[in-house]
């Protein structure tokens, strides 16, 4: 019953969310309009976790009564250098969300107060290791923007409507639960706006199911990992799983990835703060993975997850360096300049340690077409690197109702075949997408797990057998799917049919006797 309660609450609170945001967007569109609704949502949450934080140092020193957000800022000051160290950044309290809001309505210069406000927020990183963490956060949260309003005036009113509607969100005490609800209600507002965004929403969110799934294929038999990585990290929550999953002091050395989109990037590094992930175990870094990775550096990594973008331009052989990069040299080939699926593939496979798993959702083409795609699954195969391809049911993204699959890789496999799961029916109709629920996982998982021929569902393959058939590894060429037609009994079929054109002949008979007799009796009454 707490469950049912608990998730009605939740179910209620996500309810009111989504009405605010749409309420306060007015004309901005929705997908635009995200990163006001999100940013402000991260400076209340950075403001309540900063007062949480230094209330209760003051509260366990003895000052019960202490009240950070009370305090004169020059008071403040004491605690700048260790908050900074600690958290990564600082607050003075005539700043803090709260104290803000208070008077915002009263402030005929309250875009500028804001500007001011996360401008100081910023800069109290400078100089500190988190400053690369804070750098820019606050960027598409841009309180001059015309889209919040012709005037100055008209921009108040719009930005006091957000201050209140986010400071009213029912996320209790913060130092009782409101980590888990900030960090639900950031994921609920990304996935909503993604579900509303069409193509380029979908691109950078993917859904929290299939989240879970490839961070539990990676860890499976495992407690804990050292690292995991992303290298199109999009909004992060595929990172996040993680912390979900194994705990985040399971994920002993961090989270990193790489996003070539700048708002995508502030996201991502969002989305980890409002998870509680603290500055010093992420590492999201900015720009194009393929052509200018950032953690060389941190690799190997045990887990790595991923949602490439499908089949998008890279430089590939136009670059010459790139055939020399120890990324994509193995393979002898370079994945073509208009599908860059497969260089993602061989960038993660170059940084996955011995005895790690990559879980990497693929574009269904990248598995069986011919030319420079069939010579990088050549390398694959013949070195004993993919260790199960799943394919998953259609219709699961947003922005794209393709069926995509899973290409997990290991380097320290003991057999060598591959095991194909066909998941293509594994999956709910929720709304006007299908989902993957909690059985749905259960049945993949325990495929992959226990490795064994399940009829119509999964199948193992020997790596020759593979070659074979040109390094297909599409999960459709080896199991046979369930053919659930009606199986017809010819011969019975006929002789009904047989019967039926009998009685067609007897029932024409009686029709041209009775018209006959019809018309007998006619020409007696003339």
């Amino acid at each position: 019953m707490a469950t049912t309660t608990k998730e009605g609450q939740r179910a209620e609170l996500h309810k009111t969310i989504w009405r605010i945001a749409n309420d306060l967007r007015g004309s901005v569109d929705g997908w635009d309009f995200k990163s006001y609704v999100l940013g402000m949502l991260f400076y209340r949450f950075i403001s309540e976790n900063l007062i949480a934080y230094i209330n209760k140092g003051e509260h366990e020193a003895g000052d019960e009564f202490f009240d950070y957000a009370a305090l004169d800022d020059a008071q403040a000051e004491f605690a700048r250098g260790e908050v900074v160290s600690e958290k990564g950044f600082f607050i003075v309290p005539s700043e803090l969300f709260a104290n803000i809001r208070r008077s915002a309505r009263d402030d005929e210069n309250l875009n500028e107060t804001l500007e001011r406000v996360f401008k100081n927020i910023e800069g109290s990183a400078f100089g500190a290791d988190s400053e690369d963490d804070l750098k820019g956060l606050f960027d598409d949260l841009d309180v001059n923007s015309n889209k919040l309003g012709p005037t100055v005036a008209r921009r108040n009113e719009k930005l006091v409507k957000l201050l209140d509607a986010v400071g009213d969100l029912p996320l209790g005490r913060f130092e009782d639960n409101s980590i888990d609800l900030f960090g639900d209600a950031y994921e609920y507002l990304m996935q909503m706006y993604a579900a509303n965004a069409g193509k380029s929403g979908g691109e950078y969110y993917t859904p929290q199911e299939v989240s879970e799934l490839l961070a539990r294929i990676t860890v499976q038999g495992k407690s804990q990992v050292n690292k995991v990585y992303d290298p199109a990290v999009g909004s992060g929550s595929l990172l996040l799983k993680f912390a979900e999953v194994l705990g985040k002091e399971n994920v002993r050395q961090g989270f990193y990835g790489q996003e070539i989109n700048l708002t995508t990037y502030n996201l991502a590094r969002i989305n980890m703060f409002l998870h509680d992930i603290n500055y010093a175990d992420f590492n999201i870094a900015h720009g194009d993975t393929l052509s200018d990775p950032q953690h060389g550096d941190d690799e190997p990594f045990e887990a790595i997850v991923s949602n490439p973008p499908y089949s998008i331009k890279w430089e590939g052989d136009a670059n010459p360096i790139l055939i020399n990069d120890e990324r994509f040299a193995p393979a002898g080939v370079l994945a073509p300049k208009s599908k860059a699926d497969l260089a993602f593939t061989m960038h993660m496979l170059s940084w996955l340690a011995v005895n790690g798993t990559a879980a990497i959702v693929q574009f269904p083409g990248v598995l069986y077409r011919g030319g420079a795609e069939q010579k990088i699954r050549k390398y694959l195969v013949d070195n004993n690197y993919v260790d199960t391809v799943i394919q998953l049911p259609p219709d699961l993204f947003f922005g794209t109702t393709i069926a995509t699959c899973i290409l997990v890789l290991k380097k320290s496999k003991t057999d060598n075949d591959v095991l194909f799961v066909n998941a293509s029916k594994e999956y709910d109709r929720v709304g006007n997408k299908n989902k993957l629920t909690p059985d749905n996982q259960k049945s993949i998982l325990g495929a992959v797990e226990a490795r064994v021929d399940v009829q119509h569902f999964a199948k193992r393959v020997s790596n020759e057998v593979i070659a074979s058939n040109n390094y297909n590894i599409a999960a459709s060429s080896y199991v046979e799917t369930e053919d659930n037609r009606e199986v017809v009994d010819i011969t019975a079929l006929n002789a009904e049919i047989a019967q039926i054109v009998a009685r067609q002949a007897d029932l024409r008979t009686s029709i041209d006797a009775i018209v006959a007799d019809l018309e007998a009796r006619g020409h007696a009454i003339v």
